[in-house]
């Protein structure tokens, strides 16, 4: 009797080892929710890209580091920062803004520029881009510009011809060969890759737009364009980042610059 008992114990115990084994999650080293990192707050700079040489432009509470285009100050109207956000203010109506558009205070040449923005329904803004300030000449006649628009709205109006002038477009040059804009409520990425004579335009991860700079390609749409009376525009090697204040609220957040070292 003993020995059965004894018996009975063992596979009982067997049985039961065997199915806790089978009910338990495979230990392939993955956290579980409890070990899940946090978030990265907004404006900031985690520990790798700091390590990669990565630079805030906008810390997410102040306008240091920008200046009116064309100005040694930040224009007084136009512009606010709230909630972590740069933002562009709607204006009167007037297209040219109340602000005016504003540039960084340092200089770059080659490198890879991240910026995320909000439109609101009519939204039209755009990112520049080796901005070179020229006290005769606006802003968008001296340097490429990363279109930032509603594009369904202003189609939708049909009153004017939308090719080259939609989100991701190398504004009036080069249209974007994907359609990769977010809805209006939502944020969108864009990324500005500059390598020499080379840019692509990226947006929310793709692709939109390459080209190279003073090609006989890029030389020719130049001179089909509204920038052909300008001369010097796009030519500088090195300049400011600008953001165009075009009479709508847009908002801006989460701008980063990572300079290439030659």
């Amino acid at each position: 009797m003993t020995d059965r008992i004894g018996l009975r114990w063992v596979a009982l115990l067997v049985l039961t080892f065997f199915l806790g084994c089978q009910g338990a999650e495979p230990d392939d080293g993955s956290a579980g929710p409890e070990d899940d990192p946090e978030p990265q707050l907004h404006n900031t700079l985690s520990e790798d890209e700091i390590a990669a040489g990565w630079q805030l432009l906008f810390d997410g509470v102040s306008t240091a580091g920008w200046r009116g285009y064309n100005r040694e100050t930040f224009p007084e109207s136009g512009w606010d920062v709230a909630d972590g956000n740069l933002i562009v203010m709607a204006s009167d109506g007037s297209e040219e803004g109340s602000g005016g558009d504003i540039v960084s205070e340092d200089v770059f040449g080659d490198f890879d520029l991240t910026f995320e923005f909000f439109l609101t329904p009519v939204g039209n803004s755009g990112v520049f881009y080796r901005v070179a300030e020229d006290p005769e000449k606006a802003i968008w006649q001296v340097a490429p510009e990363y279109q930032v628009l509603d594009d369904t709205t202003y189609i939708d109006m049909g009153t004017m011809d939308m090719y080259k002038h939609l989100t991701g477009d190398n504004y009036d040059l080069q249209a974007s060969t994907v359609a990769a804009s977010n809805p209006i409520g939502e944020w969108n990425q864009g990324r500005i890759v500059v390598d020499g004579r080379r840019v692509e335009h990226w947006l929310n991860g793709q692709m939109t737009v390459e080209y190279e700079l003073f090609s006989p390609e890029w030389e020719a749409q130049v001179a089909e364009s509204k920038f052909a009376p300008h001369a010097g525009y796009a030519r500088a090697l090195e300049g400011r980042i600008g953001l165009q204040d075009h009479g709508h609220e847009i908002r801006y957040r989460n701008i980063k610059i990572r300079p290439f070292m030659r």
